[in-house]
C-alpha cells in the first residue's frame, strides 16, 4: 500500500468519513461525560494527552524535512512568490495587534490576580526579545528539534535546503520520500483527534469545571471576537487587494476546510498537511505552497498577535498602569513579532506573555499568573487561535497564487 491509497476495511471505516463530523461527536461525548461522571472524565483525559503528545512530538520533524525538501526540490528559475505571501502574513500580524488593542482600549478587560499592589518599573525589554530571537535562530538544530524551536527549526530547514539544491536527483528524490512519510504519520495522528478531543474536552471541563470558563467569558468573547474580526473583515480586505474579486468564497472554504481542523488539533505545524491537501485541491503552484505553507506555520501570528495583546493589556488595565493607544501598538506588536514560531505548538503564544508583560514593567510573578489564566480559557482561545493561524497561511498563499494566474491570463 503506497501512501496515497486509502486503507480499506476496518482501517478504511476507522480513518474514512468526515474527520470534522467525528470531531464534533468526540466533542459533544467529551462535554456528556465530564457533566455526567467527572471521575470517568478525567480517567479518560490519557486519550488526549497522548494525542497532544503525538502532536508535539511531529510536528517539528514535519516542518524540518518540509522545508528540506521543498527548497531542495526547488529548481533554479522557477518563481514561487513568496514575497508577496510573506508580505500578506505581516500585514496580517500587524492589522491584529492593532485591531486586538482598539479592541481592548473600548472594552478594557480585568484579571482576578493575586499580587496587585506593586511598584511598576518604566517598559524595558525589546533588545532582550530580540536578543532571544536571533539566539533561537542559531540553535543547536537537535536542541530546536527538542524544545520545538520553530526559528531554528526553520533556518536550519532553510539552510539544509539550500545546500541539498546542489545535490543528485536520488538525494532529492528520498528527501521528498521522507517528507510524504513525515506527513502521512501526522495524517495518522490527526485522524485520531476525535478520540483525543474526546479526552481532551472531557478531563478539561471535569478538572477546571464549567464555571470556571463562565467566569472568564467577557475575556473569551473579547479574544474570540477579535479573531472572527481579523478572520471575517480584515483578511478579507487583504485578500481582495491582491484578487480584485469577491474574497468570501475562497476565505469561507479556507476556514471550512482548514479552520475547522486546525480548531481541534490545536496546531499550526501539525495541520501543514490538511492546508496541503486543500492547496493541491484548489490547484494552486505546489512550487509555492510547498515552501509557503510550512513557512506560515512558523511566522503567520495573526491568531497569537491578539492573544498576547489582549492577555497583556488585561494585565496593564488590572494594575492600572497607564498607557496611551500607540505604545500599546507598539509594544504589543515589537512582542507578536518577536513571537514568531510559538503557535506551532498548542498553547505556544501564552509562554510569549510574559515577555509582552516585561515590556510594561509587570514582575514575571503576576505575568505567570497570566499565563495561568490563559491556560484555564485555553480550550477555546487556543483553538481558535490556531484555526486562524492555520487558515491565514492556505488562505493568503491561495490569493496569491490566484492573483499570479490572473496576471497571466490578462497577459496572455
Amino acid at each position: 500500500m503506497t501512501m496515497e491509497n486509502k486503507p480499506s476495511g476496518l482501517l478504511g471505516r476507522l480513518f474514512g468519513g468526515s474527520l470534522v463530523k467525528q470531531i464534533m461527536i468526540g466533542l459533544v461525548a467529551g462535554i456528556a461525560l465530564a457533566w455526567f461522571s467527572k471521575d470517568s472524565a478525567l480517567a479518560v483525559g490519557l486519550l488526549g494527552s497522548l494525542f497532544v503528545s503525538a502532536l508535539k512530538a511531529v510536528a517539528p520533524l514535519l516542518v524540518l524535512v518540509l522545508v528540506i525538501s521543498a527548497i531542495a526540490s526547488h529548481k533554479q528559475g522557477q518563481k514561487t512568490n513568496i514575497r508577496p505571501i510573506v508580505l500578506l502574513y505581516l500585514l496580517s500580524t500587524v492589522f491584529a495587534a492593532m485591531v486586538a488593542v482598539v479592541v481592548s482600549h473600548f472594552y478594557p478587560q480585568t484579571l482576578a490576580l493575586s499580587s496587585t499592589n506593586i511598584d511598576i518599573t518604566p517598559p524595558s525589554g525589546i533588545i532582550e526579545v530580540l536578543h532571544g530571537l536571533l539566539m533561537s535562530m542559531v540553535s543547536n538544530p537537535i536542541d530546536a528539534l527538542m524544545h520545538a524551536n520553530y526559528i531554528g527549526i526553520l533556518v536550519w530547514g532553510i539552510g539544509l535546503g539550500l545546500a541539498f539544491r546542489h545535490s543528485s536527483d536520488t538525494t532529492k528524490t528520498l528527501l521528498n520520500d521522507a517528507s510524504e512519510a513525515v506527513t502521512w504519520v501526522v495524517r495518522m495522528v490527526i485522524r485520531c483527534a476525535p478520540v483525543g478531543i474526546f479526552g481532551l474536552v472531557a478531563s478539561i471541563l471535569a478538572s477546571t469545571g464549567f464555571e470556571v470558563l463562565w467566569s472568564y467569558a467577557h475575556l473569551l468573547a473579547l479574544l474570540i471576537g477579535c479573531m472572527l474580526l481579523m478572520a471575517l473583515v480584515f483578511n478579507p480586505i487583504l485578500v481582495y487587494w491582491k484578487i480584485r474579486r469577491n474574497p468570501y468564497p475562497l476565505v469561507f472554504t479556507c476556514l471550512r476546510e482548514s479552520g475547522v481542523t486546525a480548531f481541534f488539533t490545536r496546531s499550526s505545524a501539525a495541520n501543514i498537511p490538511v492546508n496541503m491537501a486543500l492547496a493541491k485541491r484548489l490547484k494552486l503552484d505546489e512550487d509555492t505552497y510547498s515552501v509557503s505553507i510550512p513557512l506560515g506555520a512558523t511566522i503567520s501570528m495573526a491568531g497569537a498577535s491578539i492573544t498576547i495583546t489582549v492577555l497583556t493589556l488585561a494585565a496593564v488595565n488590572t494594575l492600572g498602569i497607564s498607557i496611551d493607544v500607540p505604545t500599546a501598538i507598539l509594544l504589543s506588536l515589537v512582542a507578536s513579532l518577536c513571537a514568531c514560531g510559538a503557535s506551532g505548538v498548542a498553547g505556544g503564544s501564552l509562554l510569549l506573555i510574559p515577555v509582552a508583560c516585561n515590556m510594561f514593567g509587570i514582575p514575571n510573578e503576576v505575568a505567570m499568573q497570566v499565563v495561568a489564566v490563559g491556560f484555564i480559557i485555553g480550550v477555546l482561545q487556543d483553538s481558535a487561535e490556531t484555526a486562524l493561524n492555520s487558515s491565514t497561511d492556505i488562505l493568503f498563499t491561495a490569493a496569491v497564487c490566484q492573483a499570479e494566474e490572473q496576471r497571466l491570463s490578462q497577459e496572455a
